[in-house]
């Protein structure tokens, strides 16, 4: 028995820390490592039996040619050879006939670590194609947050530990921030005051003390009301506005109209519970605001960010220690130079650009701005983008030469004219940031990769040598790679001891020091309540998009991620069938019972769900847990067919959430 290090690698702001126990060349069992710096206290139960996915008997092993009609998933075996030779000899017509453009490639965040991530933006970068944009997460959370903080970096939730009252805005903290629930609801932590803000009591109000729950898409008029009421009580720390801030005497002249009884009118909060949050958030010493991403997946995002990030300084907590805002990055420097593994100097004048969310009009456009090639590799578009029908519409067409890097038969692999085998983290060598935390971690692969699987590096140097690449960089193994990135330190890392530098080298966890949240990396110094830079230097409330009754929000599920672990039976049987949460006054009034079959549906698409009737619901929302495979969505449809490819108000973010539906009865179809 062999006990080895490795990572969680998907999307999830920790990035655990894993113990592998590996015998005979495989992984038998899968457990938290009890000396990292955020998982000590344990894994989620995704991860928990991770050694299933890497044995698992439906794992695609060798590459392989599609003989039946696209989405059909008859496929054919052919070898790495043939299937490298055929993806080449298909790019170098493509861009004979049509130019390199009409190649496009499509990634995101099923594989979170450096080289694995990064490396398929070298090869793309050479190629000359579109330059992908990956912003399906929350770019314009980091953008709100951004216009007012700069770089400045916010809490590692390790800092929590000496906050004394927590604000967890829009954040399903049992199923997006694991270990930092843990941390809050455990030893000195367990007895101060918790408030969730969310569209319904999502599974983390178990542990809170108050539940509020908000009409989707209104957060930014609730931030609004409580600095409102900070201001007309005097409860606001003007000493800390005035000498860290920039425009705050003509901001606070903005805010009258805002008052509590105009917030429950647009939010449903009563307008004394709007007094009372305000007035414990200033009674606290150190309080934090814990925000959660899926607020500002809508048309208004970027504004509520910033908004909530403005109320973040009202109280000078972030001149305590605890005190402030957890959810952008805490990182404040770089822990790598990613350009050794991207190589933005490979890419050679302008390109077009495209943006992930906006795959579906992208690959149905015809004429001079037709793709005529797909590459994806970690991610799932056909579940995660935008306008699913069109989405498939596009995977459909002959025309489109399609080549799918994946694990497991998702699907977008279903639509593959070329499908590839993959590799999991365990299988091979990486570096892994996490995004939530201060914290860098390295590995070294563990175990072979079964079959005839290949990780994303070795499969870009095929490619690169089959199209002729004669750059060194294409000729280095993952080790190499891996080895130069420590061989080039950025100034975070050279500041680490040479023991600290040893244990990444070997594979291992460094915990890197917290952010000085009162260094204020904007160009002034200072917090940028109005930003000049901005279309709309000083900040107002943004109401949501009308367009139906109902306000559609998606929310993370405690047993999948994303369209991730719905190969695994135990997982999809323990999460559900595909549901939709209905206050019990929204139900009565279309006349829907608990357990009723209904569509969901809006000018784009229907999708089915089953319906739970519940006051843990706000009225006037529509909550669905987590993204379904279309085979196991009644109906063959799932969110996102209900989603459109516009985008936020900043950060050229995703609208997930900002969609409106009607619901009825499936019998009235």
């Amino acid at each position: 028995m062999e006990i080895l290090k490795s990572y969680c690698p998907y999307d999830c702001p920790s990035t655990c820390g894993l113990l592998l126990e590996v015998e005979d060349g495989r992984v038998v069992k899968v457990r938290n490592d009890p000396e990292h710096p955020v998982s000590h206290s344990g894994i989620c139960r995704k991860m928990q039996r991770y050694q299933d996915d890497l044995n698992s008997e439906d794992r695609i092993m060798t590459p392989m040619r599609r003989t039946g009609e696209k989405g059909s998933g008859c496929f054919e075996r052919i070898t790495w050879d043939e299937a490298i030779s055929e993806i080449a000899d298909r790019f170098r017509a493509i861009i004979r006939d049509h130019g390199s453009e009409a190649i496009a490639y499509w990634s995101n965040s099923g594989v979170m670590s450096d080289i694995q991530k990064g490396c398929g933006e070298a090869f793309f970068n050479r190629l000359g194609v579109p330059k992908l944009l990956k912003r399906l997460c929350t770019p314009a959370m980091n953008a709100g947050y951004q216009s007012v903080a700069g770089s400045t970096g916010c809490l590692d939730p390790r800092e929590l530990k000496d906050s004394d009252y927590y604000l967890i805005w829009g954040c399903n903290m049992a199923a997006t921030r694991h270990q930092a629930l843990i941390d809050l609801i455990t030893g000195e932590n367990k007895s101060k005051r918790k408030v969730l803000i969310d569209v319904y009591a999502n599974p983390t109000a178990r542990h809170c003390d108050q539940v509020v729950r908000i009409k989707a898409g209104t957060d930014g008029a609730l931030a609004l009301a409580m600095m409102h009421v900070l201001e007309e009580e005097d409860l606001a720390d003007r000493a800390f506005l005035q000498e860290w801030t920039e425009g705050y005497e003509v901001w606070r002249q903005t805010l009258g109209p805002y008052t509590p009884e105009w917030a429950e009118q647009e939010t449903g909060v009563p307008a004394e519970v709007v007094r009372q949050l305000a007035r414990e958030y200033a009674a606290a010493k150190a309080p934090a605001i814990i925000l959660g991403g899926g607020l500002s997946r809508r048309e208004n995002g970027g504004m509520t960010a910033r908004l909530i990030t403005i109320l973040s300084l009202y109280t000078g907590a972030w001149g305590k220690p605890g005190g402030g805002f957890v959810g952008c990055s805490p990182i404040d420097t770089a822990y790598l130079d990613t350009d050794r593994i991207t190589r933005p100097d490979f890419r050679k004048g302008a390109h077009r650009e495209l943006n992930g969310w906006q795959l579906a009009p992208a690959i149905t456009a015809g004429g001079d701005a037709a793709i005529r090639a797909l590459y994806v590799f970690g991610g799932n578009p056909a579940n995660t983008t935008a306008d699913q029908e069109q989405v498939i519409r596009g995977l459909e067409r002959e025309d489109l030469f399609t080549v799918v890097h994946e694990r497991f038969m998702t699907g977008t692999a279903r639509y593959a004219d070329i499908l590839l085998p993959a590799t999991f983290s365990a299988e091979q060598t990486d570096i892994y940031r996490c995004y939530g935390y201060c914290v860098l971690n390295a590995a070294r692969r563990a175990v072979q990769p079964p079959g005839e699987c290949k990780s994303n590096w070795e499969t870009f140097r095929l490619l690169a040598e089959a199209m002729g690449f004669e750059e060194d960089y294409f000729r280095q193994s993952e080790d190499e790679l891996f080895d130069d990135l420590m061989d080039h330190p950025t100034p975070a890392v050279a500041a680490l001891t040479e023991e600290e530098r040893s244990v990444l080298r070997a594979g291992g966890s460094v915990s890197m020091p917290f952010s000085d949240h009162l260094k204020v990396k904007t160009l002034t110094g200072k917090f940028r309540i109005v930003n000049e830079e901005l279309e709309e230097p000083i900040p107002r409330y943004r109401a949501p998009a009308g367009g139906g009754p109902l306000r559609l929000v998606a929310s993370p599920s405690l047993w999948t991620l994303n369209a991730g672990f719905q190969n695994r039976q135990a997982l999809v049987d323990a999460r559900g069938p595909q549901t939709l949460l209905l206050h019990p006054n929204d139900a009565a009034e279309r006349e829907i019972s608990d357990g009723d079959l209904v569509a969901a549906f809006n000018e784009q698409s229907e999708v089915l769900f089953y319906v739970r009737v519940t006051e843990e619901v706000a009225q006037g929302n529509a909550v669905s847990e987590g993204v379904y495979r279309r085979d196991l969505s009644p109906g063959g449809r799932s969110f996102n067919a209900l989603t459109s490819a516009a985008l936020s108000d900043l950060g050229g973010g995703t609208t997930l959430n900002g969609r409106r539906v009607e619901v009825r009865l499936a019998e009235r179809m």
